[in-house]
């Protein structure tokens, strides 16, 4: 009971500071987004809005600029205390991203302001080392529930992302609580999530459980795609680019000429728009790969977001293309990809799972579930978070190297 107790008025605490953060951060997200859809000159811009972020980050956040990696490093490892500016730097870093076009999600911002708020808590509470991990995790957990309106994912994607093949138990309660209470918290300040539909889910039969398996192993590849070009991009622009403000500033221009020789914002922002009409259609194929390179261009050269919102519109704009070859009703494959390479990119197929279950019903459960675990296997040992540890290898080949860091792999 003490600790039902404490871990509940700590959950409540938590749940109700980092949703409202969510919902203030959604509400200016939409704004940002809308604004520059009205005034299509501010992507111009973007280098400089490129700048001021990497200088900001360069002489008053270094402390901070791993981001995620940096929550997950100290759930491994707790240290000092996650310093309170990385939420007010994550937040305007992301909001000038998306204002100026760039090509980013809203995942890891949201992560990182609920780890911020969560570190504030250690002392009031007087939390030991373990505890702190547990507070972390709980942190993840409400911060990606409340963003995405998904707070069953959001728990076991705070439980099953720092450590590949094995989930904390010790944490389940917190995370759990700490999820549903930051979602309804950024409910109660009527933040609207999209809402995604499929209209023909098949019976399942032998026939469409073979595509699901087939589609599944493109959208693994795909996600180890992603994981490893990002990080390959991202050193590229450390190695020749020796000042970091500089960074965003090469990359801002290249992302701004792309838009403007393409005409087109479709693949800058969240995306969510073509995520929606991927449900509804069958897109072309080079849909999932212009996001994919603005993408990582963007987030390489050192704009802040997240990956996930991108890895959502890549996989459901991949899953739509695939049914040019693939049996499958569009609408379901879109919601396969969706869930199935943010799975394979982030080694969270319960989650994402959950997550899937959560977004489009339960009609679609074993469909959503046979491509989430493909996607899982076939991505290897690759990650969008380099600091994730392998607590249990996927296969024989890594398992005398368990809890290496992924970053070793790659």
């Amino acid at each position: 009971m003490p600790y039902i107790v404490k871990w509940l008025c700590i959950s409540m605490i938590l749940g109700a500071l980092v949703g409202t953060a969510s919902a203030g951060f959604l509400q200016s997200l939409e704004w940002a987004t809308n604004f520059r859809e009205s005034h299509l000159w501010l992507i111009a811009l973007l280098p400089v809005a490129g700048f001021l972020i990497g200088l900001l980050y360069y002489y008053f956040g270094k402390d901070v600029d791993a981001g995620n990696n940096l929550l997950i490093d100290n759930i491994h490892d707790p240290k000092e205390i996650i310093p309170f500016r990385m939420a007010p730097f994550v937040y305007l870093g992301t909001i000038a991203t998306h204002f100026f076009g760039g090509s980013a999600g809203r995942e890891g911002t949201a992560l990182q302001m609920a780890g911020a708020i969560a570190g504030q808590l250690s002392k009031p509470f007087k939390l030991d080392k373990s505890e702190r991990r547990i507070l972390l995790i709980a942190a993840i957990a409400a911060g990606f529930g409340s963003v995405f309106g998904t707070p069953l994912a959001g728990a076991v994607f705070g439980l099953e992302v720092f450590l590949i093949g094995k989930i904390r138990y010790n944490a389940i309660f917190p995370a759990f609580a700490s999820a549903i209470l930051a979602d309804w918290s950024t409910n109660l300040w009527n933040v609207k999530h999209t809402h995604y539909h499929i209209s023909l889910i098949p019976k399942l039969e032998l026939m469409p459980v073979l595509y699901s398996i087939l589609a599944g192993i493109a959208f693994g590849i795909c996600a180890a795609a992603f994981s490893r070009m990002i990080h390959w991009v991202g050193s590229v622009f450390k190695s020749k680019i020796q000042y970091p403000p500089f960074r965003p500033v090469i990359g801002g221009i290249i992302i701004a000429l792309a838009v403007f020789a393409m005409g087109t914002t479709r693949y800058i922002g969240l995306g969510v728009p073509v995520i929606v009409e991927s449900f509804e259609k069958q897109l072309p194929l080079y849909d999932f790969a212009l996001k994919m390179i603005l993408t990582i261009i963007t987030l390489s050269a050192g704009f802040k977001g997240g990956e996930v919102t991108p890895l959502f519109f890549i996989g459901a704009s991949l899953g739509s293309a695939l049914s040019l070859f693939i049996p499958l009703p569009f609408g379901l494959l879109a919601g396969m990809g969706f869930v199935a390479v943010f799975a394979g990119a982030t080694n969270t197929p319960l989650a994402c799972i959950l997550m899937g279950i959560e977004l489009f019903g339960a009609e679609c459960g074993v469909y959503i579930a046979i491509a989430c675990v493909v996607s899982y296997l076939l991505s290897g040992h690759n990650s969008i978070y380099t600091k994730q540890k392998i607590g249990e290898a996927k296969n024989r080949r890594y398992a005398s190297r368990e809890a290496k860091s992924v970053s070793e792999f790659l």
